[in-house]
This record gives C-alpha cells, structure tokens and sequence, in this order.
C-alpha cells in the first residue's frame, strides 16, 4: 500500500496545478488579444493626427470594410457627417468586421438582422448592401448631421446600449477626414510582401469594386485601363482613375443643412498640398481607398499627387514618386495590379 502524500505535497501539487492552469488561461487571452489585433508586426494601416499624437491604427481587414462604407456614402452624395456616424456605428457593432453572428439573428458590419427586414444574410453580408441600407434609414432621420451621433445611430439602429456609440466618435471622426480625402495622405498601410498576397484581381477586379463601391461615374466611358506609356514593366497592369470632383447627389436631409459630399470641395477641406481642391480631395480619397483594398485586390502599388505607396515598401508609407509612377498625370490616380 502506498503511502498518502503529506499535506504539504498536496498544497504543492496543488500549487503546481493553479500556476499551470493560469498560464494556459492567460496564453488564451494573449492568443484572443492577438487575433484581434493582429499581433505586433502584424500588417496594420494607421491614420496620423492633426495635433501629432498617437495614430489610429486598424488592420487591414477593418479599413477595407471602413474604406466601403466611406465609398458608398461618397457615391450617393452624403456629407461626411454621414460617414462618420456609419463608420462610428460599425465599429461599435462590428468592430469594423463583417461576422456572420451576433445577438440573435444580427450579422454583418452593422449587425443588421434579416428578421426586422433589413435583407437577407447573403445581402447583409455583401459590405456594400449593408452601408447603403444604413445610409437610406439614415438619410430618413430628420436633421441627422445635427443630432448628437449617438441619437442619430440609435435611430437607424434601435440599440439597447445606444451611448456605446459615443466612444467611437472620435475615431470615426479621423478616419473620416483620411477615407473622404479631406486629410490627404493621412492613412499609411503596411502589408505583407507581394509573394505572400492571395488574391490578386487584376485591373478587372478593381475596375469592378470602384464600380460597385462609387458608382458607374468614378471611371471614364471607357473601361479605364491603360499600359504605361513609354512601354515599362507595369504595361498591362495599370488602371488610372481620374481625380475628377464629384457633384452632391439626393443627400435626402441634409440637402437643407448644406451636406455636400465628400469630394465635392467642402470649406475647409484639405489636401497634401494644402490647396483643398475637389479634384485634389476626390484624388485622395480614391488613392486612400485603393491602399485599403490593396490585399484583397492584390494592388501593388499607388500613385497620385508625387506621392508613391507601394506594397513592396509599405512599411514606408507614402514617398515621393518615381520611375513612371513620377511621369503620370498629376489628375489621375494611377494603379497597378499584381501580375
């Protein structure tokens, strides 16, 4: 018969077992944190202050979807105010992620549910359904740019925490000036290296989401691409964008608070350049949009106003432009696609 253990092995034993389930616990919360966040050295795309301070930085997932739903009030003529209450909503609901579940029969960016008739879960899920849902009950509520942002989200929203929406305003608000192009080259992405992207789509599938996102305008008559012209490696792989301002569409309400859309050369708008131009704004908020949907379209590099991003050397954001990238029209975005 063996001999029992002695108290003090069993508080031992004991001891050994607490420490070891703590450890497994906390390694599952720094794996949680770390999906979430990405990771430290993880691709992340930043969006620099006015006053200096700390970035706002997201993954490249959350700006994809935050860079959709800018471009979709873009294209039906809303005011930024009206993108920063979309964008505020979503990072509540969603944390800026398109997930198929949430409380009840909620999915997608805004947590919309199919039951209350805001559409199937294949169209909830599609980014670019789910923000122009939000936009018309939006575009309903009467004086929404001048109502707090928490009164005007819970009115499309119907929240049972509708203060929660406060918290994000600022953000929201940043990331508005970048994704609109007020704040010319404010956002910067870093992105794995070209070998390791996935989903290359072509000028085609770019052409495609320009038009799905900003509308059959955003690109000339005629189907927009175009080889370098004096003949260099990128030939066949360019799409150049003209950075024409846009006009404010049916704004619904705020068509009586002077909304005027983002693009259109608001007051005190701003570029790169600092002159606040249309065609400058409009210019930015095309490049910013494409460097948010680089992985997923498999863009390599962008190029507008002498500034130059590059997947190759994301990690430098924005640089002075060079090679043929240097020589393009000052008016055009120019893209180029991965191979």
């Amino acid at each position: 018969m063996s001999p029992q253990p002695t108290a003090p092995a069993r508080s031992k034993r004991l001891l050994r077992t607490g420490a070891a389930f703590a450890v497994l616990v906390g390694l599952a919360v720094y794996l949680v944190v770390q999906y979430v966040t990405g990771g430290p050295g993880a691709p992340r795309c930043s969006v620099r202050t006015a006053d200096g301070g700390a970035p706002y930085e997201i993954s490249p997932e959350q700006a994809a979807n935050a860079a959709t739903i800018s471009a979709v009030g873009s294209s039906r003529g809303l005011p930024e105010r009206a993108v920063t209450i979309a964008l505020a909503t979503a990072m509540q609901e969603s944390g800026l992620r398109n997930i198929g579940f949430g409380d009840r029969d909620s999915v997608g960016l805004f947590q919309q549910r199919p039951s209350q008739d805001w559409g199937t879960v294949q169209q909830i899920m599609d980014p670019v359904y789910s923000a122009g849902e939000f936009y018309t009950h939006l575009a309903k509520v009467p004086g929404y740019s001048r109502l707090p942002l928490t009164v005007a989200a819970q009115k499309v929203q119907r929240s049972g925490y509708p203060q929660a929406y406060a918290k994000h305003e600022p953000d929201a608000a940043l990331l508005t000036g970048a994704l609109t192009g007020r704040d010319g080259a404010a956002m910067t992405c870093s992105v794995n290296r070209p070998a390791d992207r996935k989903h290359p789509g072509g000028t085609d599938g770019v052409r495609k989401q320009l038009v799905r996102e900003f509308g059959a305008d955003v690109l000339p008559h005629t189907d927009g691409t175009a080889p370098d012209k004096d003949g260099g490696k990128d030939g066949g792989r360019v799409l150049t964008v003209p950075a024409r301002p846009v006009s404010s569409g049916d704004a619904g309400d705020e068509a009586a608070a002077g909304g005027r859309a983002p693009g259109a050369g608001q007051a005190g708008g701003t570029s790169a350049d600092g002159d606040g131009s249309g065609s400058q704004r409009r210019g930015w908020e095309l490049a910013t949009w494409a460097m948010a949907q680089s992985g997923a379209l498999g863009i390599e590099q962008i190029s507008y106003a002498g500034k130059m991003w590059s997947a190759a050397d994301s990690g430098k954001g924005w640089q002075k432009a060079t090679g043929a990238a240097a020589r393009a029209p000052g008016a055009d975005v120019r893209i180029v696609t991965a191979k």
